[in-house]
């Protein structure tokens, strides 16, 4: 995925006029109607653009158990961060939830920018699969040129809900990342872990509250994240989403690790070092102190992280 936009005067700006920030790689050829023949192609970013970032899919395993706690959690936890005054507090990133019409904290996305994962599911069906639904009625015009609409083969809503409905239980129920073998190099390297400054955003545990879904039901989980938005500097992406800056990012769950070939937002690092190496801003400090260790300490850290 490609997500692109513009500064302008210090502000930025999606570049709605030329298809928003995100670049549909694909299209569905050529469509012929009444009105003659149009052919959908691949979007492009435009020349326009002066942000360009690539972004990596994020995991859908385990999230029914990040849906399933409530914002009050997230309100406290981002409280607590700021109260331990080590300047790496993040903060909630406060959206818009299109089921109620109010503002609820964002847990989805790189930005924490979708507030549950039914919302996550229209927004996926309607950018990812051009799948309008009740929460997203509209679709997106094509590079910016809404007149190629009139020659959309299916005009009418592509989705009653259902499909929406069902993608979210799928993607509720999906188990999270199962950990590797729990050696005691692993057991030893959480320690390094937590001394450099690690768990503070990688939060191990989090617990879910009342759920009608009994594995859910004040369930404690370990996704390594606290889901809030932080400032990662040179890390950011560039591009604002909400309330999220150019700067800030939603802390990467590390659930999974182990199994990943590609790390960050954009894919940019093949190995765990690298990705430590890249963090800015408010991670700045810990990765300072993680090129400050040993090389048994390293190795022990590295032991743990491959483990998750």
């Amino acid at each position: 995925m490609t997500r692109f936009g513009r500064i302008t005067n210090g502000v930025f700006d999606p570049l709605s006029e030329l298809g928003g920030s995100l670049v549909q790689s694909r299209g569905i050829g050529s469509v012929t109607t009444v009105d003659g023949t149009h052919s959908f192609v691949a979007e492009r970013v435009p020349s326009e653009a002066s942000v360009r970032t690539a972004r990596r899919t994020t995991t859908l395993r385990g999230l029914g158990f990040v849906d399933a706690v409530p914002d009050g959690t997230w309100i406290a936890i981002a409280r607590s961060e700021v109260a331990a005054g080590d300047g790496t507090a993040g903060r909630v990133h406060m959206v818009l939830d299109l089921a109620t019409g109010k503002a609820a904290v964002g847990k989805f996305g790189w930005k924490a920018q979708v507030p549950s994962l039914f919302q996550f599911s229209g927004d996926a069906l309607l950018n990812e699969m051009g799948i309008t639904n009740p929460q997203f009625l509209d679709e997106t015009c094509p590079q910016g040129d809404c007149i190629a609409l009139a020659f959309n083969p299916t005009p009418a809503l592509n989705d009653d809900g259902r499909d929406v409905s069902a993608l979210t239980d799928f993607m509720t129920m999906l188990a999270p990342p199962a950990r590797g073998t729990i050696t005691d190099e692993v057991t030893a390297g959480e320690s390094p872990f937590h001394e450099i400054g690690c768990g503070s955003c990688h939060r191990a545990s989090l617990q879910t509250g009342p759920s009608p879904v009994a594995a859910l039901n004040r369930a404690t989980f370990h996704p390594y994240s606290d889901f809030l938005l932080h400032d990662m500097g040179s890390l950011g992406d560039g591009i604002v989403q909400g309330q999220a800056t150019g700067r800030e990012m939603r802390t990467a769950p590390l659930w999974g690790l182990r199994s990943a070939n590609r790390l960050l937002h954009d894919a940019g690092a093949t190995t765990i070092e690298l990705a430590i190496q890249r963090h800015d801003g408010q991670a700045r400090a810990s990765r300072e102190r993680f090129a400050a260790l040993d090389a048994a300490s390293v190795a022990l850290l590295l032991a743990f992280l491959r483990s998750l």
